[in-house]
This record gives C-alpha cells, structure tokens and sequence, in this order.
C-alpha cells in the first residue's frame, strides 16, 4: 500500500519505519518548539497525507517520549480523518510537559508515531430498550 503525503520542509527525512518489524512511522518536528510546563503547545510534524478510503490514522507518542523528554500526547492519542489533506493540513502533535522546567523539541527530532488503522463505519444507530441481561459490572470492575 502507498501512502500520498506532501513534506512541507523538503529538508526534513520523509517519514519511515524504524525496523522491519516497526507497525508505527515516526514523525519529526519540522520546528524547534520549546513547551512551558503545563502547557498544552502544538508541534508541526511536516507532512500532509491522504490517507485511504476505510483507514484512519492514529498519532501517539513515541514510548520513549515520556522518559526523555517529559511529554506525553495531551488529548492521549490523535485521530486524523480521512478528509483532512488540503494544502494546508499539516499533521501535528498537541503535547503536555508534565514536569516543572521547560522542554525543547529540536527541528528534525522524532516526536511522534503513526499508524494507518482500518476502520469499520456503522451504517446506523439502533436505539433498544435495555441491553444484555447481564452486566459486566461498572468503571474498573475487573480488578
């Protein structure tokens, strides 16, 4: 499968997969972008994509980001739809510095991964009356 994406700084490494057995692609930061502790800051990641019928993408952070660089995604994870590519579209990563000193993020680093995750799409919403019998239990009632 190919992927059509647009670099918006052609200087910076188009995006690949770290290892054969990598499912995620890394992103870079197409600025040098410092993040104030407790501050939600947005980081460009330099790409616009197209991304296929019946695939979305999920951006996250890389697992080595919390450690180093004291940043964790702050909404969790992202979500890019499949009609978000205009010219102008650019993928990028809102950030939390969750430690008490401010945080830089280089030009060229790797701040984020992606992965193209198929999805189904419901055709309709079937509002019912009651569910299943039995419930599971509530919020954490597996231990």
């Amino acid at each position: 499968m190919n992927l059509r994406m647009k670099r918006i700084d052609t200087s910076l490494p188009v995006p690949e997969y770290q290892t054969h057995g990598s499912v995620a692609f890394d992103l870079y930061a197409r600025t040098t972008t410092t993040i104030k502790p407790f501050t939600p800051t947005i980081i460009p990641a330099n790409i616009i994509v197209e991304i296929p019928d019946g695939y979305f993408l999920l951006l996250a952070s890389r697992s080595s980001t919390p450690i180093k660089k004291h940043l964790i995604v702050a909404n969790g994870i992202g979500i890019i739809d499949q009609d978000y590519h205009g010219d102008t579209d650019e993928i990028a990563m809102q950030v939390l510095n969750f430690s008490k000193e401010d945080v830089t993020v280089e030009k060229g680093e790797r701040i984020a991964q992606a992965i193209l995750v198929k999805i189904a799409k419901i055709d309709k919403f079937v509002e019912v009356q009651s569910m299943k019998k039995e419930s599971r239990g509530g919020f954490g009632s597996t231990g």
